[in-house]
């Protein structure tokens, strides 16, 4: 699998969990996990309920993803 099989979604964060860990909800309703990265959760700050959030998955699992951005 290359680095361009990814699956790119935006979602609203709905829910804050422990370790930087949030659950974003996608337009159509469904929910995933995400999380910030190591080397960009120094400089990326919190993230609060009702952010934009832009969300990097793998076809394989859709159930959680990388948090590459915020809108």
């Amino acid at each position: 699998m290359s680095k361009d099989d990814t699956i790119s979604a935006e979602g609203v964060v709905v829910e804050t969990l422990p370790n930087g860990t949030v659950r974003v909800e996608m337009p159509n309703g469904y929910r995933a996990l995400g999380y910030v990265p190591g080397k960009r959760r120094a400089g990326f700050g919190p993230l609060v309920l009702g952010d934009k959030v832009a969300l990097e998955m793998t076809p394989y699992d859709l159930s959680q993803g990388r948090i590459t951005g915020r809108r």
